[in-house]
């Protein structure tokens, strides 16, 4: 038997404008202004989160694909390369050949940089709204996560952070308690700038139980005078494939144990990416030193 519900002209009325109350709702949550400070103490706001985004820097780029925004980028530096998915977008220059026509013709809703970028002058001359980030310690990223989080409305940086925290156990883990407090040098390139205490890469290091040549005085990257590594005697050097090359032929290095006794972790290209890039693959940094300082350390025993 069939039932047909008969509604007043009045009722009607009362359910399409409920609904249409509802909607314009569930609109106004979605489109709620959004102001938050960055690192130089600047409050940016916005009347809903950003829909166009460039990124300045890798790091950044890669925090915003993390917590799932990928899709808002428009623009990144010539640096950026990860994930896959942004290689296609337009390549804007690097730290001194930042292309500002070309940003501002992407129409971007914000600018993602470093706070230290010379760019962001400019940026303001044009009414171009950026946000700037200083990251260079765990602590940092944590920090730039949940600023991100806030301004993209993406409710993704626990996850993220989790993730990175979970990785880092887990390399951890990988080392055989033997293979701890093996004493370390990680050479950022061969001027050579290294990896200190303060960095990203520093604690990293100490989180593995590793023991860091570079003494914390000396700040997050010093330039370090080559006769300092070969006082210092690391049992294993990290450093990038085009660095490898010549460190034989550094007076006074073939007495160090890393190189005697070759322990030496040389990282390709990609690896050296995620290792120098203060962002949400630190835990997979994090993997790939405790791997190779595992297979060093047994191979030469």
């Amino acid at each position: 038997m069939k039932i047909t519900l008969q509604l007043s002209t009045r009722t009607r009325y009362l359910l399409i404008g409920a609904t249409l109350f509802l909607a314009g709702f569930s609109l106004a949550v979605f489109a709620a202004p959004v102001s938050v400070a960055d690192d130089r103490g600047v409050v940016v706001g916005f009347d809903n989160p950003p829909q166009r985004i460039v990124s300045l820097l890798p790091s950044l780029t890669e925090s915003v694909c993390a917590l799932g925004k990928c899709s808002a980028l428009v623009g990144v530096d010539r640096f950026s390369n990860w994930p896959k998915s942004i290689q296609g977008l337009p390549k804007l220059g690097g730290m001194g050949d930042i292309n500002i026509e070309r940003i501002a013709q992407l129409k971007p809703d914000v600018v993602l940089l470093e706070k230290a970028s010379p760019v962001i002058a400019r940026l303001n001359g044009l009414g171009i709204k950026n946000f700037a980030l200083d990251v260079k310690s765990m602590g940092d990223e944590e920090r730039a996560l949940q600023k991100l989080d806030l301004l993209l409305g993406s409710s993704e940086k626990a996850r993220v952070w989790n993730q990175i925290q979970k990785e880092i156990m887990r390399a951890n883990k990988q080392l055989a308690t033997s293979n701890q407090n093996v004493r370390v040098y990680f050479e950022i390139n061969p001027a050579p700038f290294a990896a200190g205490n303060t960095s990203f890469i520093g604690e990293i290091l100490t989180q593995l139980a590793l023991v860091n040549i570079i003494p914390k005085s000396l700040g997050p990257f010093p330039k370090i005078n080559p006769e300092f590594v070969v006082q210092e005697k690391p049992d294993v050097i990290l450093l990038t494939e085009s660095t490898a090359v010549d460190i034989q032929k550094r007076p006074g290095w073939n007495s160090i144990p890393a190189i005697s006794k070759n322990r030496i972790c040389v990282f390709s290209g990609e690896q050296n990416d995620i290792l120098v890039r203060p962002g949400p693959r630190m835990g997979e940094a994090a993997l790939i030193i405790s791997q190779c300082i595992q297979e060093k350390m047994s191979s030469s025993r």
